[in-house]
């Protein structure tokens, strides 16, 4: 009888252990985190809008003026959202006669530096794109492979505050010197400029890329599906462990108003990207976007779930086949918690005290971030029934 309560004993002492390992808390000390860039950005994750999701080849400069615009006029400015980003297909096919890169004259005839301008001048920042080989992805401009110091200075002289630094026609180079000669060039270039690598997880940045940038991809592009959105969120957080302030897993830029996914899906994507402390850039047109596109993009109390100060990603730390709980914790004791049902019919759905880092007899208001509704005194659980494709978002404070 004594040794039955001996490996009783031992089996309880084996599992409490276990439970604690996969604490948002105890998982995410694990990891030393890389030594962060030494730019002083990134602080907490970039927010702002990004023109591929939605234009792809079609911008110009007229796009990114009124996205400007459109950025102070809605509110989103307010909100955080920063960064206008310029991606592919902003520049003349060949450089100059001093190898310079310039700006296409058709579609950008003002010249980089006057829109940097006109972006600074709405109190807003502007980001822009090259490669890490020898031309973009879109093939019909200069990439900055062996032009790093040239590309930076060309940068900081025009007023750019953002580098999205792609990773196509690499000549079969590691990515880790390709990035790390860019990451250098930018340190030297006069001008703190935000460091986004997108080399799309291939040689795993997370584990190097902390002390190249201030984000770095960690899948392919994502794309305004359901399938793929939840898919990007899986690679990603594998991840966790290595973001932080200075520096962040990158899962690709919001797919939210661009048409693809539900209105209940893009909350979904809106709300684990924040958990995940995930950069936001906006990718859908914001001068016509929905009410509820808006809705979903503007709320703060997600949004200070991305920008907690804590700085500490949120991942899967329950799954029952398609219903699952994510968490992580943020400043003054609180948690974060997501519930999601990725499932196609409605779920109930139990977040455990233990899965999420709190101890059983732990009393918290359980604030619903969605609704702005606060349930006080919750011990123990959090049960909830969620539609489908939908999740509830919750910032836990103890008591």
């Amino acid at each position: 009888m004594a040794g039955k309560v001996t490996f009783c004993a031992f089996v309880l002492v084996l599992l409490s252990t276990l439970a604690a390992a996969i604490r948002p808390s105890a998982r995410s000390s694990t990891v030393a985190r890389r030594a962060a860039l030494e730019n002083g950005l990134g602080r907490t994750p970039q927010m702002g809008w990004n023109s591929w999701n939605h234009f792809h080849r079609n911008i110009n400069e007229e796009i990114i003026r009124q996205i400007a615009d459109a950025m102070v006029d809605t509110g989103l400015a307010k909100l955080g959202y920063e960064y206008i980003n310029i991606d592919d297909y902003w520049a003349a096919y060949d450089r100059d006669s001093q190898g310079n890169l310039a700006g296409n004259a058709s579609t950008f005839p003002s010249g980089v530096t006057a829109l940097a301008d006109y972006v600074h001048g709405k109190g807003l920042k502007l980001g822009i794109y090259s490669d890490a080989g020898t031309r973009t992805c879109g093939k019909l401009m200069p990439g900055s492979l062996g032009y790093e110091d040239q590309d930076a200075k060309t940068f900081a002289s025009w007023g750019i505050d953002y580098l999205k630094y792609d990773n196509c026609n690499n000549q079969g180079i590691s990515p880790q010197p390709r990035y790390d000669a860019m990451s250098k060039a930018l340190l030297n270039s006069g001008r703190n400029i935000f460091f986004s690598l997108c080399e799309w997880g291939v040689d795993d940045p997370a584990t190097w890329a902390g002390g190249v940038g201030n984000s770095w991809r960690t899948t392919g592009d994502i794309k305004d599906t359901w399938a793929s959105m939840t898919a990007i969120a899986d690679k990603n957080d594998k991840w966790a462990s290595y973001a932080g302030p200075g520096g962040w897993n990158d899962p690709d830029m919001l797919e939210v108003g661009n048409g693809g996914m539900t209105t209940e899906e893009y909350r979904s994507h809106f709300s684990l990207w924040a958990l995940m402390k995930a950069p936001l850039l906006i990718g859908c047109d914001i001068r016509s976007m929905s009410n509820e596109t808006k809705e979903i993009l503007s709320n703060q109390n997600v949004i200070a779930v991305n920008q907690d100060g804590l700085g500490v990603q949120g991942h899967k730390v329950q799954q029952d086949g398609d219903q699952e709980v994510w968490a992580g914790p943020l400043t003054g004791g609180r948690f974060a918690v997501v519930l999601w049902n990725r499932g196609s019919a409605q779920a109930s759905i139990t977040a455990s005290w233990w899965s999420i880092g709190l101890n059983a007899s732990t009393v918290v208001d359980a604030h619903v971030l969605w609704t702005d509704e606060i349930t006080s005194a919750v011990q123990g659980e959090l049960e909830e029934t969620v539609d489908s494709h939908a999740c509830k978002m919750y910032v836990l404070t103890p008591k």
